[in-house]
């Protein structure tokens, strides 16, 4: 059995699907690792072409707003 999300729920990573993107973005709005994210390494490519696309189209930010400490 995979803990693969996509492969779980038979689903490819979308830069549409934000919901699902952010699962695998740190706080920060970094891309989490195959290790941390669980994903297999055909999905986790897929997944951050995905997100680095979505990030390009103003859907998902690239850093997170923190202020000044």
């Amino acid at each position: 059995m995979t803990n693969c999300f996509f492969c779980k729920y038979k689903v490819e990573p979308s830069f549409k699907d934000i919901e699902n993107l952010e699962k695998f973005i740190t706080p920060r709005k970094k891309i989490l690792g195959r290790d941390k994210s669980g994903v297999c390494a055909r999905h986790q490519r897929k997944l951050t072409k995905q997100v680095k696309y979505a990030r390009y189209l103003g859907l998902l930010p690239y850093v997170s707003y923190q202020g000044s400490r």
